[in-house]
């Protein structure tokens, strides 16, 4: 099992619905994101699209987070989830400088935090708030092992992208084109 996210460029407006329902689902301090909208122009004048893109911990195969940290806080959880453990994390931010997609950020209680796919919901069967308040249906989360979820038959049949390929890290968040 590896749990993965899509998030379809075409179809993301940029409303920040899944921003206010991860702030709300995690109990998010006010100021703080887990997860974030960005637009990107992409092209040359005059042949310019505008890519609206929800951003967030892409829960790499590969984590600098996880190799780096010295109290094993960060660490991978049950369908390859990077998970942060705060009774364990000491606020040393080596998480946050090795991150490559700025991810992470340090709780005001002194722990580092950052998106967990709503790890406690997707145990219950359900998907991500994120996922479940989208009004446009851009996200989709699920099994990239299994064959027949919505995921891998998305990513089959789909153009998609991830972020910052060249880093290494194999990222579990991936953008359909």
């Amino acid at each position: 099992m590896r749990y993965a996210m899509a998030i379809d460029t075409k179809r993301c407006v940029g409303c920040a619905d899944c921003v206010v329902a991860c702030q709300t689902e995690n109990n998010v301090p006010e100021g703080y994101c887990r997860d974030w909208i960005v637009e990107e122009t992409i092209g040359a004048f005059p042949e310019l699209q505008l890519e609206i893109r929800s951003e967030r911990c892409n829960h790499c195969a590969d984590s600098p987070c996880v190799r780096c940290c010295p109290t094993g806080a960060s660490h991978y959880e049950e369908g390859g989830v990077v998970l942060v453990n705060h009774d364990e994390c000491i606020g040393c931010k080596a998480c946050i400088a090795s991150c490559p997609y700025d991810a992470r950020f340090v709780h005001p209680e002194g722990y580092v935090d950052k998106c967990t796919f709503c790890i406690h919901r997707v145990r219950e069967g359900k998907n991500p708030a994120c996922v479940d308040v989208c009004p446009t249906h851009a996200m989709i989360f699920g099994d990239v092992d299994d064959r027949n979820s919505d995921i891998s038959k998305a990513l089959r049949t789909r153009k998609y992208k991830t972020l910052i390929p060249e880093a290494g890290t194999e990222p579990h968040v991936f953008y359909l084109l």
